[in-house]
């Protein structure tokens, strides 16, 4: 005798399903935390995302976490997530959903570039749960940074408090450093 699915327990893997999905999660992040069948799940994302699910590898090296721009992002994430799993009742994917919004929020009120896809967040917070990664303590300001496992750890300075000599020097801050200077010649040409 088939056992019966429950109508319910379907309706809320489809709720969860969706918010996934509108956080911008990857098709197998979805398999892992619903039991809906892959046809489903893609059906779904067309429908939530109005395009198929991206296809390919997810992405796999700790090492991009350790980069000075996704070090900070990724920083500040496991930070939330630490903090929102010590803090609070709320665990697994609904901690993960929680940390990653407030994260978004943070950066949406802050001006900044999204660095951080929730695949990736979800891809940190196993590689961290499995002990590849660690947080340290920076010694200058105190503040908690990702860092490879076996790495030292004792005298570390984080990014901010050492910043790159290449750290912002990306296409995007060039052009809005020439967008401000074509301002200033304007102000000044005005003014005279």
């Amino acid at each position: 005798m088939k056992k019966a699915k429950s109508v319910l327990s379907e309706g809320k893997q489809i709720q969860l399903a969706t918010e996934l999905v509108r956080l911008g999660a990857r098709l197998q992040v979805l398999e892992a935390y619903t039991t809906l069948s892959r046809e489903r799940l893609v059906r779904l994302y067309k429908e939530v995302k109005g395009m198929s699910p991206p296809k390919g590898m997810l992405p796999y090296s700790e090492d991009w976490f350790t980069g000075w721009q996704p070090n900070m992002h990724s920083s500040l994430f496991i930070n939330i997530y630490d903090y929102i799993v010590r803090h609070t009742n709320v665990r697994d994917i609904d901690a993960l959903i929680k940390s990653y919004q407030l994260y978004l929020e943070h950066i949406e009120a802050n001006h900044l570039q999204r660095i951080l896809s929730f695949t990736r967040a979800w891809t940190l917070i196993r590689f961290v749960e499995s002990g590849v990664l660690s947080t340290t303590s920076c010694v200058q300001c105190d503040g908690n940074f990702l860092v490879h496992s076996l790495d030292i750890q004792s005298n570390h300075v984080c990014g901010l408090c050492h910043v790159p000599s290449r750290a912002g020097k990306t296409k995007r801050a060039a052009a809005r450093k020439a967008k401000e200077a074509q301002l200033v010649a304007a102000r000044e040409a005005c003014a005279v």
